[in-house]
Order: structure tokens, then C-alpha cells, then sequence
């Protein structure tokens, strides 16, 4: 049994208040169970009930057991002094307020029929992934859709989160703050977070003084990734550390403390090497980044914007001082997409708040053109006849997963309260 079960049996009425009594045997009424705010203090607040003969106003409590409220030392925060009802699982304790006056008890266990109680067990039966593997599909689609713009929203203002802490590093830049997340995603999972810090240790003016040749921006890129070789035959990698030598001693650049970049598992076009050639190249053709993607109104501008590959050394070359094939290593469209949804998107979102203005439909009609990724936790989700068309569905179920089924928050999300909704 867990707490949230109690509180879920309260919110939304699911037990027998036809004639409650206390733990003390008085006569018990609802008249307002209070409103669950899921704040410090009480669990529901502003609630109405009568004891007895008389009405009494404030707040409730919930606990497993009375005991808790002790164990949760709620007798030493006056915020639980307001107090009218305990609603427990189990009465295994009195407890008192400060002027040592009890407080009501409801043991609601008692008044919680069989089969609510049964359909409750069933959701939490462990499965094989989901607690409602077997019953997702029985979730209208209403609701179902309902819930992933809820979930979406949410994934958002996670996102936003590290942007807002990027703004306040970089003096409300947002140019600059876009540098530094378009740096992490370029270097994907295993190098992104070297790659933010090679971004945030560059002055971002350094980099729009540095625009105008890519061979600058290369030479910042890679001298500060320490990633430069001494002693090749290569022409280029020679040229690089001549003028990553002079705009160190210059501009009193200090290298950053780095993990070595991974090439390991990575594809060729994902070699870090690559990637940092292609975010030189995007800040070389691209001035105004910002304002561009702020302006931009669909997937093909976006295309447009990020139509980019390498400069001439790389087309020949994954590492440097090993010739390849010619290739000129555009960015794809699913990588671009991938941008676009976890950096893009989320600025977005960020900067529209800033301004005090609402985007949500746009963002998602974006997203909606976007394909859905493709990972285990969507492969899994549509074996259980979940199924997502585009980004924004993905997305959603991705938040789905990671924030409530994996937390087991059954009660608090929209699928599980709609399996038990209609059940006595």
C-alpha cells in the first residue's frame, strides 16, 4: 500500500462517506475534502467537515499510518496546526496538537470497498515493463492525447531549465547561450558534456570575431579541445596550432579541464572530429543564429538554416593526418532533426516565456512534422499498441516513461486515474 493511493481515495471520492465515523466513534461529514495543492504543509487544504454537531474548516492530512505524523515530525511545523482531520490507512497512534488537544482520526481503510481496492493491486501487479501494460490500450484517445501535451509541457520546462541556468552564465546572451547548447548536442551522449565546456570556455565575441575565415573557428574549436596534434605531415593541423597560439596568447585564453573526446562505437560522421568541424562551419555562414531560428516557421527553415557541412581538410579527412575518401558531410536530416528537438525547440520555448508569450501550438506543429525517434523505450511502447507518428508523441511518451512509470507515479498520471476512474 502507498500513501498516494490514500490521497488519490480522498481527491477523488472513492470510498464509502455515506457514514464515516472517527477512530473515537463520532459522526463524521464531508462536506469539502480540500483542495490538493502539492505544496509544504498539509496534503489538502481549505477542507469542511462535521464532527458531531459541529463544522470545523482547514486542512487535512494523510499518512499509512498516525504514527507517521510523528515519524514525519509534523508536531514541530506550525503549518500542521490547522489540522481538523487525519485520514490514515491505519490507526496505530493518537496524536495531539501543540495545545494537546487531539486530533480527529478517519482510518479510511475501512470504508474502501473490496473491488477498488482489488482494482488498485491489479495496476501495481509488477509487469513485465509497465504497471498497465495490458490495459494502456483501454485509455480513450481523448484523454490519451490530453495527457501527452500535458507530458510535452512538462519535458519542455525540464529542457528549459539549463537554458535558464546558461542565460544567467552568460549575462543574458542568447546568442551566446545558443553556442553553448548547440555545442552539447552536436557532441551527442558521449561527448556533449566536453563539448558544452570547450563552448563556455570561448568568450562568445570571440567567436563573431573570429567568423569571418572557418579556419579561425577551427582553431579556437580544436585548440581548446586540446585536440591538435604535434608533429604530422598534414599541412592544415599545423596551421591550426599557429593560429590557436596566437589567439590564446591574445585573448588569455585558459583551456578547459576535459575528458578525452570519444570516437569509440561513433560512426565516421559522428567522430567528434567532424562535428566540431561542422559547429565551426554553422558559425561561419550562419551570423544572427538566434534571431534566425527564433523566425524560423517550419521544418524546411530550419533545414535550410543547418544546410552545412565541412571545410575543404575535412572533406578528405575524419582524423587528422589520415586522408579518406571525399565526402563533403552535410548534416543529415535526422541529425538535424535531433537539434531541432532538443536544443532548438527548447529555446524556443525559453525565449517566447521570456517575452511573456505562449508558442505551444506552433511548437508542437513542428514537432509533429518531425519522425519519431527511434529508441528502446519507443520500440517497447509500441509493442503494447502505443504507437508514435511524429516527434511530438515520441517525446511525450519518452516523459511518460522516464518521469511516472519508472517512478511508479500511477496515481498522478492520467492513464492510471482513467483505468481506475470508472470503477466502484
Amino acid at each position: 500500500m502507498k500513501e498516494d493511493f490514500i490521497h488519490y481515495v480522498w481527491q477523488y471520492k472513492k470510498y464509502d462517506f455515506s457514514n464515516l465515523k472517527t477512530t473515537n466513534g463520532e459522526d463524521l461529514t464531508i462536506v469539502n475534502s480540500g483542495n490538493y495543492l502539492q505544496k509544504e504543509g498539509p496534503d489538502f487544504f481549505n477542507a469542511q467537515l462535521i464532527l458531531g454537531t459541529q463544522k470545523w474548516a482547514g486542512n487535512i492530512e494523510i499518512h499509512l499510518k498516525s504514527s507517521d505524523w510523528y515519524l514525519h515530525q509534523h508536531e514541530k511545523d506550525a503549518n500542521y496546526n490547522n489540522v481538523i482531520l487525519h485520514v490514515v490507512w491505519e490507526h496505530d497512534a493518537p496524536i495531539f496538537r501543540k495545545d494537546n488537544s487531539e486530533i480527529p482520526v478517519l482510518e479510511i481503510r475501512n470504508y474502501i470497498s473490496k473491488e477498488q481496492l482489488h482494482n488498485y493491486q491489479e495496476l501495481f501487479t509488477k509487469k513485465s515493463w509497465l504497471f498497465c501494460e495490458n490495459q494502456i490500450q483501454e485509455v480513450e484517445s481523448f484523454v490519451f492525447l490530453n495527457w501527452q501535451e500535458r507530458l510535452f509541457l512538462e519535458r519542455l520546462e525540464r529542457k528549459a531549465a539549463p537554458i535558464q541556468e546558461l542565460l544567467k552564465e552568460t549575462d543574458n546572451d542568447w546568442e551566446a547561450m545558443l553556442f553553448c547548447m548547440l555545442a552539447k548536442n552536436f557532441g551527442l551522449n558521449t561527448n556533449g558534456e566536453t563539448f558544452l565546456k570547450i563552448a563556455k570556455s570561448i568568450t562568445f565575441s570571440l567567436i563573431r570575431k573570429e567568423a569571418l575565415e572557418v579556419m579561425y573557428l577551427e582553431a579556437l574549436l580544436f585548440g581548446q579541445a586540446d585536440m591538435i596534434p604535434n608533429g604530422v605531415e598534414d599541412t592544415y593541423p599545423k596551421e591550426l596550432k599557429s593560429w590557436f597560439d596566437y589567439i590564446a596568447l591574445k585573448y588569455k585564453l585558459k583551456k578547459p579541464i576535459l575528458e578525452p573526446v570519444q570516437f569509440f562505437q561513433h560512426r565516421p560522421d559522428n567522430f567528434p572530429t567532424i562535428r566540431l568541424a561542422q559547429l565551426a562551419m554553422l558559425y561561419h555562414l550562419q551570423r544572427n543564429l538566434f534571431s534566425k531560428i527564433i523566425a524560423a516557421k517550419n521544418l524546411q527553415e530550419m533545414y535550410t538554416i543547418f544546410e552545412i557541412a565541412v571545410s575543404d581538410y575535412w572533406r578528405s579527412h575524419y582524423n587528422f593526418d589520415k586522408p579518406s575518401p571525399r565526402k563533403d558531410k552535410f548534416l543529415s536530416k535526422a541529425f538535424i532533426d535531433l537539434v531541432v528537438i532538443n536544443t532548438i525547440i527548447p529555446i524556443q520555448f525559453a525565449y517566447a516565456q521570456s517575452q511573456g508569450k505562449e508558442n505551444i501550438e506552433g511548437i508542437i506543429d513542428l514537432l509533429s512534422n518531425i519522425p519519431a525517434e527511434k529508441n528502446n523505450i519507443i520500440e517497447k511502447f509500441s509493442t503494447f499498441g502505443i504507437k508514435s507518428k511524429n516527434a511530438f508523441e515520441s517525446q511525450s511518451l519518452l516523459q511518460l516513461k522516464n518521469e511516472y512509470c519508472n517512478a511508479q507515479k500511477c496515481l498522478q498520471c492520467a492513464v492510471g486515474l482513467e483505468l481506475l476512474k470508472n470503477k466502484k
